[in-house]
This record gives structure tokens, sequence and C-alpha cells, in this order.
């Protein structure tokens, strides 16, 4: 035997009728506050925000990359000082 039910309602009208909370005004509000909240989002994505926020940052490491790259290549005090103690320091005790 096999009886088949329809039922022909909105899901409002079945919400009601096995009496579910209504969550509208609650899934509003959320609604509101994420777009709030993207659009907040949105405007530190300018090109000129995320340009004055990263740059500053990477060019201090480009920087400090640029000074040591130079200081090996010129001899300078960091290369000087660890060629000269450890070359100096064999000859003088031989």
């Amino acid at each position: 035997m096999k009886i088949t039910i329809d039922v022909d309602c909105t899901p409002e009208e079945a919400r009601q009728f096995l009496g579910l909370p209504d969550v509208a005004p609650m899934q509003a509000a959320l609604m509101a506050q994420i777009q709030e909240r993207m659009e907040a989002n949105m405007k530190a994505m300018e090109p000129e925000a995320l340009f004055n926020t990263w740059l500053p940052a990477g060019l201090q490491g480009l920087e400090g990359l640029q000074k040591m790259f130079w200081a090996q290549m010129a001899g300078g005090p960091s290369g000087a000082d660890s060629g000269a103690s450890g070359k100096g320091g064999g000859k003088d005790k031989g």
C-alpha cells in the first residue's frame, strides 16, 4: 500500500505550521552588519591605502638588504673584520 500526500504551502506557512521561530529580523540585522564590515574592508583595500601600508615595511627590508650587499661588496666593516681575523690569526700563531 502506498500513500502520497502533497502539501502546497509557502516556506513561511510551513515554518508557522511546524512552530519554528521567525528568524527574518535576525537575518536582516546580521546581513546589515556584514554589509557594513565589507564596505569598511573595501575602503581599506583602496590602492593608496595599500601602498601606504605595505610600502614602508617593504622598503625597510630592501634597504637593509641593499646595505648588507654593498657592505659585502665593498669589504666594509662586516666583511673586512671577519676576513682579517680569520686569516691574520692563523699566520701569527704559525
